[in-house]
């Protein structure tokens, strides 16, 4: 038996997202279909390591608030953790969903990805 995802804004998003022309939203709706479980899930942590001041990244499942975050940062995602949104919005970063940044930014330029 094959239950598959019923959440309907999920599946909305999943949906535009396969609409768009560029390999990027592509790719972002692939991680999004996959099952909860197996959806990225980034710490705060993690954005201080890998992502560079004034960037834009997108985590295509849930940001969490382990660690710290010193950079200003504007960040999309499917979902926030409440400690990860304080502490992003600490550092003076932006939070977005991800509708928000496809409507932004159409052609996905200079946004990192992170799974």
């Amino acid at each position: 038996m094959k239950i598959g995802i019923e959440n309907k804004k999920l599946l909305g998003l999943i949906y535009e997202l396969k609409k768009a022309d560029k390999e990027i939203w592509k790719k972002v709706a692939r991680e999004l279909s996959k099952p909860t479980r197996r959806r990225p899930a980034v710490n705060v942590s993690k954005l201080e390591e890998y992502v560079n001041e004034g960037e834009t990244v997108l985590v295509p499942g849930k940001v969490l608030g382990t660690g710290y975050l010193t950079k200003k940062v504007d960040v999309a995602a499917f979902s926030f953790s409440g400690s990860a949104k304080v502490l992003i919005e600490k550092s003076g970063g932006k939070l977005l969903s991800i509708e928000e940044l496809m409507k932004a930014n159409p052609e996905g330029k200079n946004v990192r990805i992170l799974v």
